[in-house]
């Protein structure tokens, strides 16, 4: 902590040591009466107990989402004189004022606004201090700094795109086999070991031979949330990593299990699993996105075979800037895999040549992917439309 003394101490006592020194030197003792009460306060602001504060900053939960209110409380301790008290528990929060009396300990409550996604230090709380004639003061942090981890808000999709495959394990997702479900299939001739409730009397009457019905089993699906970090420009990594937190809160609540496979700078994985818990291994997992300039990687443009499902459905979140982040999606259409490309791409406001060269060369690369089969969007709307004309 910063210690020091007012001007007003220092003005007092330098106009005591004026009039005592005139008083000397013109031998008129009025003088030195006049010099009597700043030096009194001078002497009685100097005799008494140093300042002294301690304190600590505690959160009440570490873990938030963006927008949300956090409380916290700091305590404050007073070791020394009496002092007038300004508590601050970060930068720019609104101070808030209390008097202390030798070892008062106090606790205040503040709110404290989320306001972006992302690991975050908090405090330490900084306090001023004075004594109880202003004559000294005292600046500076009290305790330490705590961390809290702030969600990106994850929002849930009214629509998203639907697999072409499932895996055999039961979820929310119609199927396109046939076998145990609810959603009727098609009619075909009675076999030995059917079960009699699936019979269609009807047909069965109708054909005079009988015939059970087949039904699309409810499936759940294998998704790998793609996250291109090689490149970024105004924000597109910001906007991918919403993007995914929304996506995996989406399809896990469909019951389906999600994944997250990250290239850029390095090459990160989180192996999918379905669940509530999963979502928030994901969330942090998106802590660490960023983009890293790093030539190590400049060769690898493939994401190992063992971290994707055969059957799974990838999306692919980038700003398809960077040519080993499109080599990357490439390869996988090659190797078979399922494949969506949402285009997180930054704003081209604005009709300068450059700008309208550049859409050109989006427009270029869009159909390339389109042409393999990759839909290409920037929504989700667009991507079920896409696949569904593809299908088509």
């Amino acid at each position: 902590m910063t210690r020091a003394t007012s001007p007003r101490l220092r003005v007092y006592a330098a106009l005591a040591a004026t009039a005592l020194l005139a008083a000397l030197i013109t031998g008129r003792p009025e003088l030195a009466v006049l010099a009597t009460p700043f030096a009194l306060f001078v002497g009685v602001a100097l005799a008494g107990a140093p300042l002294a504060l301690d304190g600590e900053l505690r959160l009440e939960r570490d873990r938030a989402l963006e927008g949300e209110r956090l409380g916290a409380t700091v305590t404050v301790i007073n070791r020394g004189a009496p002092a007038r008290v300004e508590v601050r528990p970060e930068a720019g929060a609104s101070p808030i004022g209390l008097w202390l009396a030798r070892d008062e300990r106090r606790e205040l409550q503040f709110d404290l606004p989320a306001r972006h996604w992302g690991v975050h230090e908090v405090g330490p709380a900084v306090v001023h201090a004075r004594d109880r004639l202003g004559a000294r003061t005292v600046d500076g942090p009290v305790g330490g700094a705590a961390q809290v981890r702030v969600y990106a808000g994850a929002e849930r999709l009214r629509r998203i795109a639907a697999p072409l495959l499932t895996r055999p394990v039961l979820g929310s997702l119609l199927s396109r086999e046939r076998g145990e479900g609810i959603e009727f299939a098609d009619l075909r001739p009675f076999e030995a070991g059917d079960r009699v409730r699936n019979i269609n009397w009807r047909a069965t009457a109708r054909r005079g031979t009988p015939y059970v019905n087949l039904q699309h089993p409810e499936h759940s699906a294998d998704v790998v949330l793609f996250l291109d970090t090689f490149a970024e420009a105004e924000g597109t990594l910001d906007a991918a990593v919403r993007a995914a937190a929304s996506l995996a809160s989406s399809y896990l609540a469909r019951r389906d299990r999600v994944a997250l496979v990250s290239l850029g700078g390095e090459l990160s994985w989180l192996t999918g699993s379905p669940g509530t818990r999963q979502l928030y291994r994901i969330l942090d997992a998106l802590f660490s996105s960023q983009v890293r300039p790093s030539f190590r990687w400049k060769g690898v443009t493939h994401v190992p075979r063992r971290l994707l499902p055969a059957r799974a459905l990838v999306i692919a979140l980038s700003p398809l800037l960077d040519e080993r982040g499109i080599a990357a999606l490439l390869d996988l259409r090659a190797r078979g895999y399922d494949l969506a490309v949402l285009e997180i791409a930054p704003a081209t406001d604005g009709d300068m040549p450059a700008r309208r060269l550049w859409r050109l060369q989006r427009d270029a690369l869009r159909w390339r992917f389109e042409a393999l089969g990759i839909p290409v969007a920037r929504s989700m709307e667009e991507v079920i439309a896409l696949r569904r004309h593809a299908r088509a």
